[in-house]
Formats: C-alpha cells, sequence, structure tokens
C-alpha cells in the first residue's frame, strides 16, 4: 500500500506538470500517454505472433497515436481553416466546423490510405491471420487514439488552452477510481461483477460515484470553465463509463490471462490500468457537452 501510495503522487505531479505547463505540454504528455498506453495494447494483441511481432506492435502503435498527432498538429497552425460561416453551438464548440475541417479530413484520409497498405503489409508478412492483425490495429484507433483526440477539443475553448478543464477532468477519474478501491477495500462486501472483476464491490463503485459527485461540487465552486450543473454531467459520464471502462480493460486481460497492462508504475501496473477508465470516459464527455452546450 505504501508504495503505491508513493508513486501515485509521484504520478500525479508528472501529470500535474505536464497538463499546467502549456498547450505544447499538454500535446507531448498526451502524444506519450497515447503512445504508450497503445504500445501495451498491441503487446497483448500481438503477444501470440511469432512473426515479425515487434514490427506489428509498433506499426499498432504509430496507427494508434497518429489521429491525436495530426489533429492535434492544429493547436501550432499545421493547418489553415476553410472559408466557411458555419458555426457549431456555444463557447464549447465556438470554432467554426471549418476551424477543425482540414485536420478531420487529413486525419480520415491518412488512416484510410495506411489502412488499405495495411492488407498489403500482412500480404508480405505471410500472414496467417490477416484479418485478426488487421482488427487489432484498428481497435487500437478506435480504444485509444480517438479519445485522446477528443480531449484536444475539451481542452481548447475560442482557440486558447485551458488547463483547468483537463485537470477538472482527471481529478474526477482520479477520485472515482481511488475512493472505489479505498471504500471497496475496507468496507467492501457485495460483489459488483465478479465474473470480470472479482475484488470489485458494490460498496467501493457506490462510494466512489459519491466522492466523484462532492469533488464536482468542489470544482463547480473553483473552476468557472464550465457550470455547477455542467460539472455534474461530466462527474456523471466518469462515474458511469469510467467505472465501465475499467472493467472493459479488465475483460481485455482477462480473454488474454494477462493481470495488469504493464509494469511502468510498481502497485499500479501499466498505463493502460491507469488511463482505463479516463479513455472509455471521454468519449462520453465530449458527446454530452456536445449535445448539451446544442
Amino acid at each position: 500500500m505504501k508504495q503505491r501510495i508513493v508513486w501515485a503522487i509521484v504520478f500525479a505531479v508528472a501529470m500535474l506538470a505536464g497538463v499546467f505547463g502549456g498547450s505544447l505540454a499538454f500535446y507531448a504528455l498526451f502524444a506519450f500517454i497515447t503512445a504508450a498506453c497503445s504500445w501495451e495494447l498491441m503487446g497483448h494483441l500481438f503477444a501470440q505472433e511469432t512473426n515479425y511481432r515487434q514490427w506489428r506492435r509498433a506499426i499498432g502503435m504509430l496507427l494508434a497515436v497518429m489521429p491525436f498527432l495530426i489533429f492535434g498538429s492544429k493547436l501550432f497552425g499545421a493547418f489553415q481553416p476553410l472559408e466557411g460561416t458555419l458555426e457549431m453551438s456555444s463557447y464549447f464548440f465556438v470554432a467554426s466546423v471549418a476551424e477543425n475541417a482540414v485536420p478531420i479530413l487529413m486525419t480520415l484520409i491518412m488512416l484510410l490510405f495506411i489502412i488499405f497498405v495495411l492488407f498489403i503489409i500482412e500480404l508480405f508478412l505471410a500472414s496467417g491471420r490477416p484479418f485478426d492483425h488487421v482488427a487489432h490495429y484498428l481497435l487500437g484507433i478506435v480504444y485509444v487514439g480517438v479519445p485522446f483526440s477528443l480531449l484536444i477539443d475539451i481542452a481548447h475553448w475560442n482557440g486558447n488552452y485551458a488547463p483547468l478543464r483537463v485537470f477538472g477532468l482527471l481529478f474526477l477519474t482520479w477520485t472515482n477510481d481511488t475512493m472505489a478501491y479505498f471504500i471497496g477495500t475496507f468496507i467492501g462486501k457485495t460483489l459488483f461483477f465478479p465474473r470480470i472483476s472479482p475484488k470489485k464491490t458494490w460498496e467501493g463503485v457506490l462510494g466512489g460515484i459519491g466522492c466523484t459527485f462532492i469533488v464536482a461540487w468542489l470544482l463547480s465552486r473553483w473552476i468557472k470553465d464550465f457550470t455547477a450543473v455542467e460539472w455534474f454531467l461530466l462527474a456523471s459520464c466518469i462515474a458511469v463509463f469510467g467505472t465501465l471502462g475499467d472493467l472493459i480493460e479488465s475483460m481485455f486481460k482477462r480473454s488474454i490471462a494477462v493481470k495488469d497492462s504493464g509494469a511502468v508504475l510498481p502497485g499500479h501496473g501499466g498505463w493502460l490500468d491507469r488511463f482505463d477508465s479516463f479513455i472509455f470516459a471521454l468519449p462520453f464527455v465530449w458527446l454530452a457537452l456536445m449535445i448539451w452546450e446544442g
């Protein structure tokens, strides 16, 4: 337990330095996290592959991080907006559709082109399971790459980087995960989803959700980027879909008989173990804000 707490503090300090270090630090931090999570994921997906395993793993990682790299490069003037006046609703997407059209289109074109190249690669790598391998590449893009790309939109408001938004979402996620773990450890008795997670309890899950809403209320008093109602909306998304995201990663790990996604952080597993809840909640946070602001 002591080792787990120490490394949690080290990890939190490093994350906060990246989040509050400015737009470039945010971009570099989450590009690294996207690459690290996808590297672990691809390592497990290709664990049984003996033919060019590391090459396949590297290709999968590069594909997963590509949406984030391409879409995020607009922060540094890589793309010029198209001419147009069509506006998306409210402050959350106050930038015009044209502002994001070029990087989105470029990402889709690049990924489509590369996917067809992958078919050719599988042909010459003498793959025995080409369908499986192409599906693994696509899973990395959808499961890891796309959610972190959506974080770029959440983190930038009126063209300006808003670190408190990122901090708030991370803090809500950490609260939900950490308090569910501690409350479940000390008073948990009723199993929540024993088929997938034999240690997760209803007491821990409900305790984590309750603490997440308390933190959402505190954040609404301090961070005015979102209203109190919006903070509670975000807390709901993270409490529900973050918990499901943790179970889904556990499901993946059970299917390939591994305990942790990696061993980067002593007592905490790998990068994917640390961000499974955050990754899975991000698309729902993004969608909730878009609908609410619409």
